[in-house]
C-alpha cells in the first residue's frame, strides 16, 4: 500500500494549503489571527504538513481524523473553516474505505493484476 501513502501525502498538502488559505478569512471574520480560533487554524495547517513525515506509522490515520474534527469543532466561531473540515473528513473517510476495499480484494486475489491471463477464457485476438 505504498501508493496509498502517496495519495495521503498529496491530500495532506492540499488540505494544508486550503486551511492556510483560510487564515485571511479568520483575520477578517473570526476576530483576527491572534485569537484562539486563528491559532487553531494555523496549528492545524502546520500539523497537516507534519503528518506527511509520519505516514508510515500506524497511528497517523486517527491523528488525521482528529485534525478534521478540530476543524469541525470551530463551527460556532468559524463556520467557513468548518466547511473545509467537513469536506476533507468526507474525503478521508472515502479514501480509507477505498484502501480497505483494495486490501480486501488484494487478499482475495481479485485485482486485475492478480488474474492469470490464461484463465480468462480468451484464445487471444480474434
Amino acid at each position: 500500500m505504498k501508493s496509498f501513502r502517496g495519495v495521503m501525502a498529496g491530500a495532506l498538502i492540499l488540505e494544508a494549503i486550503t486551511v492556510g488559505l483560510a487564515v485571511p478569512v479568520v483575520a477578517r471574520l473570526g476576530g483576527g489571527v491572534g485569537t484562539a480560533g486563528g491559532w487553531v487554524v494555523i496549528a492545524v495547517a502546520v500539523a497537516l504538513v507534519v503528518c506527511c513525515g509520519f505516514l508510515r506509522r500506524t497511528w497517523i490515520v486517527p491523528v488525521i481524523l482528529a485534525l478534521q474534527l478540530a476543524l469541525i469543532a470551530l463551527v460556532v466561531t468559524l463556520p467557513a473553516v468548518t466547511v473545509i473540515g467537513v469536506v476533507f473528513l468526507a474525503f478521508w473517510l472515502w479514501a480509507l474505505w477505498l484502501r480497505r476495499d483494495v486490501a480486501r480484494r488484494m487478499a482475495a486475489g481479485l485485482l486485475p493484476s492478480q488474474q492469470d491471463p490464461d484463465r480468462t477464457g480468451h484464445d487471444g485476438p480474434a
